[in-house]
């Protein structure tokens, strides 16, 4: 079912009435509102018509202005109109290609709709730039503070920041507490922030800087980095591969996960084959290692001491823990009995 009631094209030719055929041929190439939906530069249609890319510039415009000066325009009122409410209804302000989207997957429907928007006195375009996206807006003074409220929460965002939709959200309405509750619903907030291009979503839906390799996962270390930290807690490497390639729809071989988190020092092995994350605070190293580490930082420790700190670190057997204390060549019992490290 269609979300707007008028046919697009038809709109489109209806407008274009008003030109003459040389003018038309221009608007339809420029638009790719013909039979080939393709559209063409400046310059391209100047070779086309042996002209210049700035007198065909000059074409497109006198004929955007005679178009809306002209009766069509006017009998055409129904239409400009109940875009305009589509666009409120969506925020007021949307990107580009979301709006051109949401009413019709179709190119040649997207560049009618588009050519319709040119015209139209309602919709404002702004151009994309370093922080956001192309966009259009029916309104000027919501616009402006969509723009101001994007970029404050973007500069509250540390590199690092990985963030759940809903906190991201309810960030972005603290800074938009003055506008009317009409605006303020979770489906529109979401529209409002895909407008930066600072900002971003990874696919397991956590918002972030999108220059951060959190944001914008390249490889399979970042994918894992983003699986175990979105389960929170040590997982298996052939689990993560699984989710891989169920999430990020990446082709992961078990064999290669594992080699990328053996690799990686964000990530701890803390036992057979399961794997956390550094940040957490997990100790590297095998077994003695951890012990080592343990003892360098408390001391001397009995032998119930060191296995509840080890199972804290390692997901191992308790005889395992046992075992590596009796390697004299890295511990020793001193007289209290307590294990300390062989010199």
């Amino acid at each position: 079912m269609s979300i707007i009631k008028f046919k697009p094209k038809q709109a489109s030719k209806k407008l274009m009435s008003a030109l003459s055929d040389r003018s038309k041929e221009v608007i339809e190439s420029r638009y790719g509102l013909g039979k080939n939906d393709e559209r063409m530069t400046l310059e391209a249609i100047g070779q086309r018509y042996g002209i210049t890319r700035e007198r065909v510039r000059q074409i497109e415009n006198h004929s955007i202005a005679a178009i809306r000066k002209s009766k069509y325009y006017f009998e055409e009122k129904d239409v400009f109109d109940e875009l305009e409410q589509l666009i409120r209804a969506l925020g007021g302000v949307i990107v580009e290609q979301d709006l051109l989207d949401h009413i019709s997957k179709d190119k040649s429907v997207q560049n009618n709709i588009n050519f319709l928007l040119v015209i139209g006195h309602p919709f404002k375009k702004v151009k994309e730039d370093d922080d956001f996206r192309h966009r259009w807006y029916v309104d000027e003074e919501l616009s402006n503070k969509v723009h101001a409220s994007l970029k404050k929460v973007y500069e509250n965002l540390k590199d690092e920041d990985l963030i759940p939709e809903t906190e991201m959200i309810k960030a972005f309405m603290e800074h938009i507490k003055e506008l009317a509750d009409k605006f303020k619903n979770e489906e529109m907030i979401r529209r409002w922030l895909s407008i930066s291009k600072r900002m971003g979503k990874n696919p397991l839906g956590e918002w972030g800087k999108a220059s951060s390799p959190n944001v914008s996962a390249k490889g399979m270390r970042d994918y894992a980095f983003l699986v175990i930290r979105k389960h929170g807690s040590p997982i298996h490497f052939k689990e993560v591969a699984r989710i891989i390639s169920e999430v990020f729809k990446k082709k992961a071989h078990i064999a290669t996960c594992h080699n990328e988190l053996i690799k990686d020092p964000r990530f701890v092995l803390v036992g057979r084959g399961l794997y956390a994350l550094s940040e957490w605070g997990y100790m590297s190293g095998v077994v003695k290692d951890v012990i080592r580490k343990i003892l360098e930082k408390h001391g001397p420790l009995t032998k119930e001491e060191i296995i509840d700190k080890v199972m804290k670190e390692r997901y191992v057997k308790e005889n395992t823990i046992a075992v590596n204390l009796q390697n004299p060549k890295y511990f020793k019992k001193n007289k209290e009995g307590k294990y300390t490290i062989s010199k």
